[in-house]
């Protein structure tokens, strides 16, 4: 007799030109324009890019970005098409795979890009991609999107352990049962000897938290820079990311 998945089912609904994947519930897992679907419109995972700024620009092509969660797919198609660098994202549900592919316009594996079926939990423990991920991007919620599935010591330090010497983590804190004061405190230690940055909550409530391995100093003139040029060539709002933006 074939054992009965836990994971919830995934389905998706539209509005105003908006494709919204759901996983059984309500609560939005991720979205897509229809008349732009490799562009991000949310603003929270718009700052989930923001490790663009902590990075030399030259050096951006060379980057493999990692996703933890693929949501409907929007931080991976932007890394893949949009920035064109190569790109891996991990998903624990078969069917948020298969939605993505079918309703999201996420694309088929390539040399560059792979979606691989897996527990992120396991995946980081493992030595696999150990020091060899630039940006890791984390956004693991369950169907009742109340607190991150994820959220430990040992998990952001595993994490740490997946990145190059300036690879940077983004994280997405949000849900009614998630406690920002806890999960930033298990962040900063687990990052110990590297340097944490904080955005200011969105309207929506969601917290994107970024951790660098390494502590690296930046002037003012060096990210305002940057954030232009970010803007000027992926289309992000980076200069207003500096205006919500702090080193803790």
């Amino acid at each position: 007799m074939k054992k009965k998945s836990n994971l919830p089912d995934v389905n998706f609904s539209e509005h105003a030109g908006v494709r919204y994947l759901h996983l059984g519930s309500e609560w939005v897992q991720g979205s897509m324009r229809l008349d732009s679907p490799f562009d991000i419109h949310l603003e929270y995972v718009q700052r989930m890019m923001a490790w663009l700024l902590l990075m030399e620009p030259e050096t951006i092509a060379s980057r493999h970005c990692m996703q933890l969660g693929l949501g409907a797919g929007t931080l991976t198609k932007f890394c893949f098409k949009k920035i064109k660098i190569k790109t891996t994202a991990i998903e624990i549900n078969p069917q948020v795979v298969a939605a993505c592919r079918l309703w999201f316009k996420v694309p088929h594996d390539t040399k560059l890009l792979s979606v691989i079926l897996g527990d992120a939990k396991e995946v980081v423990a493992h030595e696999l991609w150990r020091g060899q991920i630039d940006a890791l991007q984390v956004d693991l919620y369950d169907q009742e999107a109340a607190a991150p599935v994820l959220d430990s010591y040992d998990f952001y330090r595993n994490c740490n352990r997946l990145l190059t010497q300036d690879g940077v983590m983004s994280v997405n804190l949000f849900g009614k049962d998630s406690h920002f004061d806890r999960s930033l405190s298990q962040i900063q230690a687990a990052f110990e000897g590297g340097s944490v940055w904080c955005f200011k909550p969105t309207k929506e409530g969601n917290t994107i938290i970024m951790a660098q391995k390494t502590s690296i100093e930046y002037t003012k003139a060096c990210l305002m820079d940057r954030a232009e040029r970010i803007q000027a060539q992926f289309g992000l709002p980076a200069n207003k990311w500096l205006k919500a933006l702090r080193q803790l």
